[in-house]
């Protein structure tokens, strides 16, 4: 049982300006996301965007050391899971990161957080988004906004709130709610909303606990029950089916805002997956075969449009904004240094799969569900076999031509590059190799 919380008036979409006391004592009640802070002695909680070579990658150009000052504002950080990562990473710099959030009892365990791991970069906020304007923070490379702007009955006075403290070569990290994968949450809130009326407040997560465990084969939420897990705590029922505010957005509708009125150029990354969902020539079935075909044509917006609605299951987008698509690190340049990233990859299994064959390879990733037919070319096999995340493209490209394997043919850096290209990108859009500029340590 918890304690009463500030007169809840559920409303999907929009509420009078007054919301934000309600959504305090939420979090002040139940703080987000739920943690036990001893769990700090046993392992470190990672954020996907957050990982340095991944922000360093589409943020940086690849060209970033995180050495030189290098301020963070992790703004609505809740209990700290992006400001505890971050700090951990950035130990032994003298990097910056501001903790900025409504909530007492978040920040309170944030703080026990980083005093367990002796962390000390960190500044302590308890405020408003809608108040950094007026904070004197100072101005950001970095802005980590997770699951924020969506509870906002105005979502973009905060992000101009963000961009008024964001460096003009600056990036942000940004999750806000995914409509179409989130159908049957919006269908559980309004039989919630119904269910509730003349309820106490008190007995709102028990009954709907009762509920959950009682819906019919048919419930939209229950078909979707693998993609909805945040239903197994107390603050998780709450801050996803109970919450006083709440919107989602389409691909469509992320671009005419995010893009249009506010000039971003966004990378997709989904948790786990990134590129992939959004990319039909990857979600569609090879059965398709008209469709793939006129996929070349299609302009990249309806592309991700149209794999938003094949996938239906992105229940939240996660993305960044950049300056513009110069941001993220170029494929092409021989003084870039390829890497393995977010699993162990084999490089004799790789170098072994992608080696040449007679027509496409098929690459199956039973994890993300992916089945993709890629051209691996003549020398993709022994391009991966030589990544280590110290060489280079040109080290790299170097060890291939002195293959006895190669020999006598040459191909120079231009002719490797387009060898390995659909490999890369393949292998790119799942978040498993990215780059780092040679001038930047390992």
């Amino acid at each position: 049982m918890i304690a009463p919380l500030a007169t809840p008036t559920a409303c999907h979409a929009m509420k009078n300006e007054n919301y934000l006391p309600e959504v305090k004592a939420q979090y002040e009640h139940l703080p987000y996301p739920p943690c036990d802070p001893s769990d700090e002695h046993k392992r470190l909680q990672r954020t996907w965007t957050e990982d340095l070579p991944m922000m360093n990658h589409y943020c940086f150009g690849g060209r970033e050391s995180f050495r030189k000052g290098f301020r963070v504002l992790v703004a609505g950080g809740g209990t700290g899971d992006a400001t505890i990562f971050l700090a951990e990473q950035l130990r032994g710099t003298n990097a910056q990161i501001v903790h900025l959030d409504l909530s007492s009892a978040s920040i309170a365990i944030a703080k026990e957080r980083a005093a367990i791991r002796k962390l000390t970069s960190i500044r302590w906020v308890q405020d408003s988004i809608l108040d950094i304007p007026s904070l004197d923070l100072g101005r950001f490379d970095y802005i980590n906004c997770s699951g924020v702007l969506h509870h906002l009955a105005d979502p973009d006075a905060g992000l101009q709130a963000l961009k008024s403290v964001l460096k003009p070569d600056g990036a942000i990290a940004l999750m806000v709610y995914g409509a179409i994968g989130r159908t049957g949450v919006y269908h559980m809130q309004e039989l919630l909303r119904l269910s509730d009326r003349g309820c106490d407040e008190a007995s709102r997560i028990a009954q709907a606990k009762e509920v959950l465990a009682a819906l019919p084969p048919g419930n939209w939420y229950r078909r979707g029950a693998d993609i909805y897990n945040d239903n197994d705590t107390d603050a998780g029922i709450f801050d996803s089916l109970l919450h006083s505010q709440d919107r989602a957005y389409t691909v469509p509708q992320l671009y005419e805002w995010l893009a249009d009125r506010n000039g971003f150029h966004i990378e997709w990354s989904d948790v786990g997956r990134g590129r992939y969902p959004y990319s039909p020539e990857l979600t569609l079935g090879l059965e398709a075969r008209r469709v793939r075909a006129r996929l070349p044509q299609m302009d990249e917006r309806a592309r991700h449009a149209m794999s938003e609605l094949l996938m239906g299951d992105i229940t939240r987008h996660t993305l960044y904004l950049t300056r513009g698509p110069e941001a993220k690190a170029a494929y092409g340049d021989a003084q870039y240094v390829p890497m393995y990233f977010h699993e162990p990859l084999d490089p004799r299994g790789l170098e072994s799969m992608f080696a040449p064959k007679q027509g496409l390879t098929m690459l199956r990733h039973p994890h993300l569900g992916l089945t993709a037919a890629v051209d691996a070319g003549k020398y993709s096999g022994k391009i991966l076999r030589h990544i280590d995340g110290k060489r280079s493209f040109a080290q790299i490209f170097n060890l291939v031509r002195n293959d006895p394997a190669v020999r006598p043919a040459t191909p120079d850096d231009a002719a490797l590059f387009a060898d390995f290209k659909p490999v890369y990108e393949l292998l790119n859009a799942i978040e498993r190799i990215l780059l780092r500029h040679a001038s930047v340590p390992a």
